[in-house]
């Protein structure tokens, strides 16, 4: 543990901004160009060389806007550490603590911003194997950064219970049996998505005696049911992801981010229908002075060839008079 004032080298410790099972990231100033990073040290000092370097090496490969970058490696009063830029803001995991479940919106740019950077990683061979909201920092900028790349995580079980290294919660079915593929990432940005959509996890922990059941789905409920206000196409695509074969599950990270950007779009249309059909609702003469026809408004909502307004009987959420199923809740009308 280092403490505030601390100097390894040109720099100097701020702050700890968080410790895992591998390490401690501090908030440092760089005394040279008067800038603040973060030094990342791992717990594991007596590792050789090499193997210190394996991950600052894997990191430099590495070069998107959405994954936290690396500046370099140094070894200072015989204290290994990894410098990389520093992020000002919070992690997903604090902004889903303090808020629940996020709009629909927000947490689709957040779930492809995590996508392109696992993208990014998958293109060159890099499974993150750690990836879940504490691992994922927002910046006060809106733009997202992955962190920790390259983390292995592994389950023992033993006799009398478990010893993790990792967070179990979001590991894919397969990585609780020693296997870890591309698509196991996938799996663990599901979580991700369905957290960040209900402000709860799937399932709790999985134990020894409950893990069959984590391998045939047992153990997950539609994210839909937790949050009416998901849209049925993403509810469908996080079960994908989050699918226990592997056969069943996206592929790739591309194919993923397809959808996710789909959902989007159709997302940001629903929504942007449902604003103009509530405030053409609340001002009927508005909605009259952008129609081409003259006739007065007030007369149209009249006239009996003209569908009344109408609302969701289960959210009471207005409804397009032809719209057989609602935007907002998917219940059919």
């Amino acid at each position: 543990m280092l403490l505030q004032g601390h100097k390894l080298g040109k720099y100097t410790i701020i702050e700890p901004l968080g410790s895992g099972g591998f390490g401690a990231v501090y908030r440092a100033r760089d005394t040279w160009i008067n800038k603040d990073v973060a030094l990342k040290v791992p717990h594991r000092q007596n590792l050789n060389f090499s193997e210190l370097l394996r991950e600052p090496r894997l990191l430099a490969a590495l070069d998107h806007p959405n994954v936290v970058s690396i500046t370099t490696a140094e070894k200072q009063e015989n204290i290994f550490f990894i410098v990389m830029e520093y992020i000002k803001g919070e992690t997903l995991e604090n902004i889903i603590a303090k808020n629940g479940a996020l709009d629909v919106t927000l947490a689709l740019d957040y779930a492809c911003q995590i996508c392109e950077a696992v993208e990014h990683a998958h293109q060159h061979g890099i499974i993150h194997r750690d990836l879940r909201p504490p691992n994922v920092l927002i910046a006060d900028s809106g733009i997202l950064k992955v962190a920790d790349f390259g983390t292995s995580r592994f389950l023992e079980i033993a006799a009398q219970g478990t010893t993790l290294i990792g967070s179990p919660a979001y590991m894919a079915p397969e990585q609780f049996e020693g296997k870890t593929v591309l698509a196991s990432d996938l799996y663990s940005l599901g979580v991700t998505m369905y957290q960040m959509l209900t402000g709860v996890l799937p399932y709790e922990t999985p134990t020894p005696s409950n893990l069959n059941k984590l391998m045939r789905g047992e153990l997950v409920k539609t994210p839909g049911l937790h949050n009416p206000l998901i849209p049925r196409l993403l509810d469908d695509l996080i079960m994908k992801a989050m699918s226990p074969s592997l056969a069943g599950r996206y592929q790739n990270a591309t194919e993923l981010l397809s959808d996710l950007r789909t959902s989007q779009t159709r997302s940001s249309r629903i929504k942007r229908t449902s604003q103009e059909t509530t405030k053409n609702l609340r001002n009927p003469s508005e909605g009259s002075a952008k129609s081409d026809n003259s006739t007065d408004h007030t007369k149209q909502l009249d006239s009996p060839n003209t569908p009344s307004a109408r609302f969701c009987w289960k959210c009471n959420k207005p409804l397009h008079s032809r719209a057989g199923e609602c935007p907002f809740c998917g219940e059919i009308q």
